[in-house]
């Protein structure tokens, strides 16, 4: 097993700089020692670490193993391992004939019949269904060695695995990139908008003020005041720039890579956040159509997060 882990470690090393996809397949077929060895890994989406294994029950004490393979490669996945081992050149067992025991059962059943005045029925099929009247000698089998060629197979099957999973990672990462782009963009232009949208409404409101309160004594400052104040409400500023911020935070994480998924889950949390804010803020029709436009890009972000290992 050390020349696996020492493999395991190598990949997880030189692919940590690189976000992957929780969905991929490997296969790997090869003759060692006389056996024909398959091992085929695939996986899907699942929120945490599932991994079934399903070897031949002669090959069970290989199940840790290939888990922990399993583990060094992957964080999180539903990823199934199937492995099949055939024998080749006459090592899976001899089988010899009990001639003996053979003999007794067809005396025995002869004697029955005659006993009880049945009809003679002896088959081949019939006594050959005996108990032991065949064994199978089994050759010894090198475990440690059967293990480490099993394991050599699966690197292979691994490695191709993992080259999958690194593509379709690729392809996600240049995805989502692409959108924070638009939504940087959309974001952008409800800066560009929102200073006037903030002066019409404050303008609104000091107008509707002096209408209400044309008729009672009150200072002029003070309902510039009051205006000012219930304006600042509708701005949006600190939002932007907290969206600017998630922005560059999910471009950081993709540029450093490794298992992000999660915490671009949690990430997603808090720009759909900022959107909703903006969005109950916006009351001009034009930012208002924007704001979807990002939430609905956030969407299909979080949509593509969760293939994201």
């Amino acid at each position: 097993t050390a020349c696996w882990v020492s493999f395991a470690v190598g990949v997880g090393l030189s692919l940590l700089q690189l976000v992957k996809s929780m969905t991929g397949y490997g296969r790997a077929r090869e003759t060692r020692n006389k056996r024909d060895i398959t091992v085929e890994v695939r996986s899907v989406n699942n929120r945490y670490l599932d991994c079934t294994v399903k070897l031949p029950r002669s090959l069970s004490f290989g199940e840790d193993a290939m888990k922990q393979a399993v583990k060094n490669t992957v964080s999180r996945g539903k990823v199934d391992v199937y492995v099949t081992v055939r024998s080749e050149g006459g090592t899976e067992g001899k089988v010899s004939l009990n001639s003996t025991l053979a003999a007794g059962y067809a005396d025995a059943m002869r004697q029955m019949a005659r006993e009880l005045g049945l009809k003679e029925e002896l088959s081949l099929g019939l006594i050959a269904r005996m108990p032991d009247v065949f064994t199978v000698e089994k050759p010894e089998v090198d475990e440690a060695q059967l293990l480490k060629d099993l394991m050599t197979v699966a690197e292979k099957a691994f490695a191709g695995y993992d080259a999958m999973r690194t593509r379709e990672g690729q392809a996600l990462e240049n995805d989502l990139r692409s959108r924070g782009k638009t939504i940087l963009s959309l974001v952008e232009q409800v800066e560009a908008g929102s200073p006037q949208t903030v002066a019409d409404y404050r303008a609104r409101l000091e107008n509707k003020l002096r209408e209400v309160l044309e008729s009672t004594s009150i200072d002029e400052s003070r309902i510039l005041t009051e205006a000012a104040i219930f304006a600042d409400k509708v701005a949006v500023d600190e939002e932007t720039v907290r969206l600017r911020s998630h922005l560059d935070q999910m471009d950081a994480m993709l540029t450093s890579g490794g298992s992000v998924g999660r915490k671009l889950d949690f990430l997603l949390q808090e720009m759909n956040r900022e959107a909703n804010t903006i969005g109950s803020k916006c009351s001009d029709v034009r930012l208002a159509r924007i704001v979807v436009e990002i939430k609905a890009e956030l969407e299909k972000i979080r949509e593509q997060t969760q293939n994201i290992e």
